[in-house]
């Protein structure tokens, strides 16, 4: 994960030591690492993007707003402010260490031996043993456990560990009240965090880690309350309005695809269609890109197009789209079956005649599941 980040950022034009890295990759837990993943295969929207402004971009924030802190030196001055903070920060003091040796009491003759500074050998043995023998408990710390003394106390589990220190430390900032985003002193704040999220997803999250909702949690409902007294409703719906229909046409009506880029569920992105009255647009835009995928004439294309069986399935045309190829195949072989000798032989005939390459003819064979029924053609033609 950490070799990713680092060739993100290079190709972002911020490359970034290890230690930094790493650094930053502590501030996720372990079930972020797909969304993690999922942003460095891509190419950078902006540049520079350095490893906090990943960090950043996966909280919600856009990528040309974490492009601007990262070019300002936003990210270095927060690293900067927390280092100072955990030096101030005094260590805990250790607990004192102690090796002596328990009590013993030795004879007479010992006694003796010690006063006149020669240790006998007897003397050295039986100290030795002393030091080794269990300790018996003394009359007065013999006592009658109570039931609280007979239960035992839990192991540490993984969960219930110390909680990180330092650098590390993650302190919930105290939630402000809901009427401070209802008065007029709050409108700039949520202008703010509206011009910092793509949806109002988005803005939930944000918003909800600063201030409290109206009965508990910040709902949903309130913060379109919010929006609509303050009278950013509107802005916020031509804004989702034009990520939902940019994110179909630059996807290519691939609805995961849009969720993801979009920071949203399937469900979540089914939720802001629905809202926005985009079910028709966005329909209309699906089914655009399913005639172009089925009615592409180029081999090369269509070969490449059985590959992506995922947004084959998104599109819902993977069967359809995969019968009318294995057609064309078939009717492909038949004009070069007479002069191969093997399947490969095969697919590289079909493969030159149509300016397509060899390697996805053949895989399409395989996918199709061709290669048995024309390995039985090959054999009886070669009899």
């Amino acid at each position: 994960m950490a070799v990713a980040v680092s060739d993100f950022c290079r190709r972002a034009k911020a490359p970034a030591p290890a230690p930094e890295v790493r650094e930053a990759l502590a501030l996720l837990a372990e079930a972020d690492d797909f969304r993690v993943r999922a942003l460095t295969d891509a190419e950078p929207e902006a540049t520079p993007l350095g490893p906090f402004a990943i960090i950043d971009i996966l909280s919600g924030t856009q990528a040309a707003v974490a492009a601007q802190r990262q070019a300002c030196g936003y990210y270095d001055v927060a690293r900067e402010l927390a280092h100072v903070r955990d030096q101030k920060t005094p260590p805990p003091a250790p607990a004192p260490l102690t090796f002596a040796p328990p009590p013993a009491a030795g004879t007479d003759g010992s006694e003796a031996a010690k006063k006149a500074g020669k240790p006998s050998k007897e003397d050295g043995e039986a100290t030795v043993k002393e030091r080794i023998a269990p300790r018996k408990r003394a009359p007065a710390e013999e006592s009658v456990a109570g039931p609280a003394d007979l239960v035992e106390e839990p192991a540490h589990s993984r969960r219930d560990l110390p909680r990180p220190r330092g650098r590390f430390t993650r302190v919930e900032a105290p939630r402000a009240s809901f009427l401070e985003l209802t008065r007029l002193s709050g409108k700039p704040v949520v202008e703010a965090a509206l011009e910092a999220n793509e949806h109002r997803f988005a803005l939930l999250r944000n918003l909800s880690q600063r201030f409290n909702g109206a009965r508990g949690e910040l709902t949903q409902v309130d913060l379109e309350n919010v929006l609509r007294d303050h009278g950013l409703m509107d802005a916020l719906v031509e804004k989702e309005r034009r990520q939902v229909l940019d994110g179909f046409t630059s996807q290519r009506g691939a609805a995961g695809r849009v969720a993801w880029a979009l920071g949203l569920s399937p469900s979540e992105l089914q939720r802001l269609v629905s809202v926005l009255s985009l079910t028709e647009d966005v329909e209309a835009l699906r089914e655009r890109f399913r005639r172009e995928a089925l009615a592409t004439q180029h081999l090369t294309h269509r070969l490449d197009l059985l590959g992506r069986e995922k947004y084959l399935n998104d599109l819902g045309i993977q069967k359809k789209f995969a019968d009318t190829l294995r057609k064309e195949l078939e009717r492909l072989v038949g004009d070069v079956l007479p002069d191969a000798e093997d399947l490969h032989g095969l697919a590289d005939a079909v493969a030159r005649k149509h300016g397509a390459p060899a390697e996805l003819v053949f895989r399409a064979f395989e996918r199709l599941g061709l290669a048995d029924g024309l390995r039985k053609q090959l054999l009886a033609a070669s009899r």
